[in-house]
């Protein structure tokens, strides 16, 4: 009865609208700082795993598991901590550097080379019904796949179980969390997540039955006792407190949002159209006028200077009798032949019909102003940007980012050092680091002066190959010859490697930054 309460429970909870389900690349992503916590003896020459939990990582060599995970190698000296990780071949040991019994939290520190993706703490309260997802390493899978203790020294990936909040109820002075994510032995000290591979709590122990077997029911100490524990020992976390939302949700949204720009552009489109036929109306009308009233001036000078001319030709035509006529004659029959002349340049350089529309063209020319984008440049790719992080555009899964500064060059410098790629319509450059197992993708839209970024969470082993394709091409300086479309080409190696979904991504909206 109880296991079909259970299940009826959790098929309502599914059914109810906007119910989130967990992200399997969050969760994925998440599962890459969790670890196994083996307790080894090391009596003699003979080490010997005697028992194990599980930790999740804080910072690159800080790791939270259960105190009691850790209680025998703190009361036994001849008894090691070994930190064994998910992917690759790299294990460690570990030191206890802060423990609290009461609140079943411990802390260690790795003392060797081995560097962990630190999970993000959530930043806001689990609710009632919330679903979320116990990683960690329960020894009854390891019995049923038949491992033997050896095998808990080799990296393996964590067991991923999903469940609902059932409460918030406090245990032994303990704020804790219940939920139906099953848990057994082993999995104590690892994390409970939210639906974004965000810690809500600490696993620590599950109800029992009667026979002793493992219950439907666990316990996880909350971030209300992981927080101030982490900050009692000195550890700065990543804390998130922003909604969790799918990149489904995100995509959609951004199709919702280009969709509305789009039918925003056509309706002014439409209005600069009717503008413009009215412009053209009212250009064409007052150049018909303007050149009609040339025409008309033109005319009228050229018969008044034509009637100049008839004077002078007749007073020339007078004098010719007079005895002193010669001389009056000559300059009467000058200015006559002059009218004459300009009397025909009028009339034949007036204006025709043709020039009503040489004339419109150069009404709307004047009407014509420069785009501006806001600031006073007309230049659509300012060269200093400072750019502000768009969080209903973003999914941040992780810690927030701060705004951020750069410099743009049109030929796709940046901050005149590092040169971006042209490819497929686009302005990126692929970020592969040594000392993080995520990947990063920066775009940016010089038109629109958006920046963003697209983060891929992979493994160990992932995240060698692409080291591999990465180190295979050198980088083009910036701003050398076809320096764009060479590096376009070369990061496309890198990016088959990547996910169809990334993990993570930032938009931030750029401005021209005033001096």
């Amino acid at each position: 009865m109880h296991r079909l309460f259970a299940a009826v429970f959790a098929l309502v909870l599914l059914s109810i609208p906007g119910a989130g389900r967990a992200d399997p690349a969050d969760i994925a992503a998440a599962a890459r700082g969790v670890v196994r916590v083996v307790i080894m003896n090391t009596e003699g020459d003979q080490v010997s795993p005697i028992s194990h939990g599980t930790g999740f990582a804080v910072g690159p060599n800080r790791i939270v598991t259960n105190a009691h995970v850790v209680l025998d190698a703190m009361q036994d000296d001849t008894l090691r901590i070994a930190i064994v990780p998910p992917d690759g071949d790299a294990a460690d040991y570990a030191t206890v550097i802060a423990a609290s019994a009461a609140k079943d939290l411990a802390l260690l520190e790795t003392t060797g080379t081995l560097r962990l993706p630190r999970l993000t703490i959530s930043g806001t309260a689990a609710s009632d019904g919330e679903e979320v997802t116990a990683v960690g390493y329960p020894m009854n899978v390891d019995r049923a796949q038949g491992l033997d203790l050896p095998d808990l020294f080799r990296p393996q990936p964590p067991v991923k179980s999903r469940g609902f909040i059932s409460g918030a109820r406090p245990s032994r002075d303990v704020d804790t969390l219940l939920h139906t994510a099953p848990i057994a032995r082993g999995n104590s000290g690892g994390p409970l997540l939210d639906s974004c591979g965000r810690v809500l709590g600490v696993n620590s122990f599950g109800t029992t039955s009667e026979d002793g077997s493992d219950a439907e029911f666990s316990f996880a100490a909350s971030d209300r006792e992981l927080l101030p524990f982490l900050k009692a020992a000195g550890v700065e976390p990543a804390i998130n407190a922003l909604p969790c939302r799918s990149m489904a949700q995100l995509d959609e949204e951004e199709r919702a949002r280009l969709a509305e720009q789009q039918a925003t552009a056509r309706a002014r489109l439409a209005d600069r159209a009717e503008a413009s036929r009215e412009e053209r109306e009212r250009a064409q009308l007052e150049a018909e006028m303007s050149v009609l009233n040339d025409r008309e001036n033109a005319m009228a000078i050229a018969a008044v200077l034509l009637l100049v001319a008839a004077g002078a030709g007749f007073s020339a035509f007078n004098l010719r009798t007079r005895e002193d006529g010669g001389k009056g004659m000559r300059i009467a029959g000058a200015i006559s032949a002059a009218a004459l002349v300009a009397a025909l340049a009028v009339w034949f350089t007036r204006p025709g019909l043709d020039a009503i529309d040489r004339r419109v063209s150069d009404l709307l020319a004047q009407e014509v102003q420069p785009a501006s984008d806001g600031d006073g440049k007309t230049d659509p790719a300012a060269t200093e940007l400072t750019c502000t992080l768009q969080p209903d555009r973003s999914r941040i899964v992780s810690e927030p980012p701060a705004d951020l500064d750069f410099a743009w060059n049109p030929n796709g410098c940046v901050n005149r050092r590092t040169q971006y790629g042209f490819a497929g319509g686009q302005w990126s450059r692929l970020f592969v680091p040594n000392d993080e197992d995520a990947i990063s993708v920066n775009s940016f839209d010089p038109e629109a002066r958006t920046f963003r970024t697209d983060r891929f969470a992979l493994s160990r082993s992932a995240m060698v190959k692409a080291r591999e394709a990465r180190a295979k091409y050198q980088a083009p300086a910036c701003g050398s010859d076809d320096a764009a479309s060479k590096l376009g080409e070369m990061q496309s190696s890198v990016a088959a490697l990547l996910p169809a979904q990334a993990n993570e991504r930032l938009v931030y909206s750029c401005r021209a930054r005033k001096d």
